[in-house]
């Protein structure tokens, strides 16, 4: 049975001075959740970062990584996980003394190895189950969003009231914070954006546009068909589960449901996600993404090319345009190399 805490002693984290690594998505809604509730922080970035101003704006002391590092008590790392390895060498490792704890949101690095922490550190992990925004705008609200807790090293004896004491400080207690570990975090989450979430979705979407347009159908309807309505359903998935979908969609779509679903998703497609699962599990897949950024990432970026210029996306370029509603959010074009 799951473990959820749903409280905390806020005066730990109160207690200490947190350095928050990073000021991008997660990076800002924790920094500032924490000023709210009354804990010493500050913001570490690099020397032309263009998130300086931001953070400085909005009322907080921005040092270097490794003087921010060497002020605090606690080290949260929310910066990208490529990245994280270099970071951990250049600016936390020779400031990160006995006593000191070492947070996470995500357990990328210490799972596959690319980060080892010394005895005498805590290292563990405090990871909202919502993107940054959500976190701070929830929490300005008065609530907060779940999030998950994991403990990698115990040094103190205390990792884990100390970690659920950050928790609560960026909200987190008042929905509740499910306890995993470093590995079932990691493990689950790349297996959810690779399978499911952002590979799995992507590739059906777009294989269902090719399907209509290639049949003769308008790319425009096919685009609301495949791409724009996906929001109803995921909304309504979100809101109360399967069910509460089914139960609010058309008999004519969920008996569509029922009968089509087992088609495309059959047994091979669930075999070929237990590979992706253990490619996860082994290693391979970190692996191959730390190479390929080693490397330069040119396969990453000639299908980051790619696809921005797939038909679905022309087409939905231009549909988001009628659609003010919407707050339509376009990416720069992506550099092409030679």
């Amino acid at each position: 049975m799951a473990i959820i805490h749903y409280d905390a002693d806020l005066g730990l984290i109160r207690a200490r001075k947190v350095a928050i690594l990073g000021y991008g998505s997660q990076g800002h809604a924790h920094a500032l959740n924490l000023k709210d509730s009354g804990v010493q922080v500050r913001v570490g970035l690099h020397a032309g970062s263009a998130s300086r101003a931001k953070a400085e704006a909005a009322g907080l002391t921005v040092n270097s990584p490794a003087e921010a590092s060497a002020w605090a008590d606690v080290i949260m790392v929310l910066t990208p996980d490529t990245g994280q390895g270099a970071l951990y060498r250049e600016a936390i490792a020779p400031n990160l003394t006995p006593g000191k704890t070492l947070m996470f949101a995500h357990g990328f690095n210490i799972r596959f190895g690319w980060i080892e922490v010394p005895a005498g550190v805590d290292v563990s992990l405090v990871a909202p189950k919502s993107p940054g925004h959500r976190v701070r705008e929830v929490f300005v609200e008065g609530g907060g969003t779940p999030g998950l807790v994991a403990i990698h090293q115990d040094a103190s004896g205390q990792a884990m009231a100390l970690a659920l004491s950050y928790a609560a400080a960026i909200g987190l207690t008042r929905a509740g914070v499910l306890e995993t570990t470093f590995a079932e975090e990691t493990e689950t989450d790349l297996f959810g954006e690779k399978a499911v979430l952002c590979g799995g979705a992507s590739a059906l979407v777009k294989a269902g546009f090719e399907t209509l347009v290639e049949a003769g159908y308008q790319p425009e309807i096919a685009y609301f068909e495949c791409l724009h309505e996906l929001k109803l359903i995921v909304d309504l998935m979100y809101r109360g589960g399967l069910s509460y979908m089914r139960y609010s969609i058309s008999d004519t779509a969920e008996y569509g449901d029922y009968t089509g679903g087992a088609r495309l998703v059959t047994a091979e497609t669930k075999a070929e996600m237990k590979r992706i699962l253990e490619e996860i599990q082994d290693g391979r897949y970190a692996n191959a993404w730390m190479e390929e950024n080693r490397t330069g990432r040119t396969w990453f970026e000639a299908q980051r090319a790619a696809d921005y210029d797939h038909p679905i996306e022309v087409v939905g370029r231009q549909l988001r345009k009628m659609m003010p509603f919407l707050d339509a959010a376009e990416v720069p074009a992506p550099v092409k190399k030679a």
